[in-house]
């Protein structure tokens, strides 16, 4: 079974009428908009397949709700998804509510891999105008990390200047990546990665694709997800999931793995047909080096510094791979020649 074909049965944040594991997030937006302080731009950050975006659509929906269309919920902003608002935002018409994503192009079926510059100054005209019935006016842009160097100093402007009965709210999967004056301009929300039974309970509300797994299936991959619910996804397929474990076998295995498990890794991963289980084993490699960064703070800044710069350069180095179509079996062996260098520093 292939996680991608699941993934792209899984409803989309805007078509999500359930929010899990994120209460503390959503309270905070409903009391800074209860006592008045809703500030104009939200940083909602966090890694990714967490709910960031369901919350946003949640929020964007609440807010153009008239009262008549709000409904008791647990976290306080339920809208009646057969209510007018709810099916405008599910088709992509509701008026006041723009969205900037990396959405295909009509008759197109590859997504650019980035949100353009001229994407972004659509969100500059449609908060240059004023909402026909005077209310608000929301741009959700989902996510910041996708924008180009042009998009995200254009956002900067919308940012910079307030619009009047104006909200944007801002996804990212790296926020502390985003630029400082960004960052500065808006107020920040930190999701938390999920429970693994916050997972599971999620994973378990998605598409039909989903319902006739096993449960231990669903289990497994919820526990091995790092709180992700889009890394859970993928890890439903079987062969993804033994990619993880033998991924983990070799970095656990450090200093000391040996190089044939090595080559026999990045014969594989190396293979063009394998570039969805590289950029897997790539994040599962990031992964590995938080947890092991984490679990060691208490060695010291100057033990960590080594582990820390893999972790920079891994991902420096993975983007060039990318974006160059480099050798990534030689990628695959200096990484690990790296992490052991690296791993015997902190010993």
């Amino acid at each position: 079974m292939s996680a991608e074909p699941l993934s792209e049965e899984v409803p989309h944040p805007r078509d999500r009428h359930v929010l899990i594991g994120q209460g503390h997030a959503a309270a905070t937006l409903l009391e800074a908009e209860g006592a008045g302080r809703l500030h104009h731009a939200w940083l909602i950050g966090g890694p990714e397949g967490i709910g960031k975006a369901t919350l946003a659509y949640r929020f964007a929906r609440w807010l153009l709700a008239p009262a008549a269309e709000r409904v008791a919920g647990e976290d306080g902003l339920s809208v009646d998804p057969a209510g007018r608002t709810a099916r405008q935002i599910t088709a992509g018409s509701h008026p006041n509510l723009l969205i900037l994503e990396r959405a295909s192009p009509d008759g197109e079926k590859a997504a650019p891999k980035t949100i353009s510059v001229d994407a972004v100054r659509k969100a500059l005209s449609f908060f240059a105008s004023t909402a026909a019935d005077g209310g608000r006016r929301i741009c959700i842009i989902d996510a910041l990390d996708d924008l180009t160097p042009p998009a995200a100093n254009a956002l900067l402007k919308t940012v910079e200047e307030p619009p009047t009965r104006g909200l944007v709210l801002i996804v990212s999967h790296a926020p502390r990546r985003a630029l400082p004056t960004i960052r500065s301009r808006c107020r920040k929300l930190a999701l938390q990665p999920l429970s693994s039974v916050d997972v599971g309970q999620v994973l378990r509300t998605l598409g039909p694709g989903i319902q006739g797994i096993p449960d231990e299936r669903l289990t497994r991959a919820a526990e091995s997800s790092d709180g992700s619910v889009a890394r859970a996804l993928t890890l439903l397929d079987g062969k993804r999931l033994a990619l993880l474990d033998e991924l983990n076998r070799l970095l656990d295995d450090l200093p000391g793995t040996p190089l044939p498990r090595i080559l026999t890794l990045a014969e594989k991963l190396g293979d063009r047909r394998a570039e969805q289980d590289f950029g897997f084993a790539i994040q599962s490699l990031l992964r590995w080096l938080e947890r092991r960064v984490e679990a060691g703070q208490h060695l010291g800044a100057a033990r960590l510094a080594p582990l820390a710069e893999v972790c920079e350069n891994v991902t420096e180095a993975a983007r060039s791979v990318e974006v160059y179509n480099l050798e990534r079996r030689a990628f695959i062996v200096s990484i690990f020649g790296d992490l052991a260098e690296a791993v015997r520093a902190a010993a």
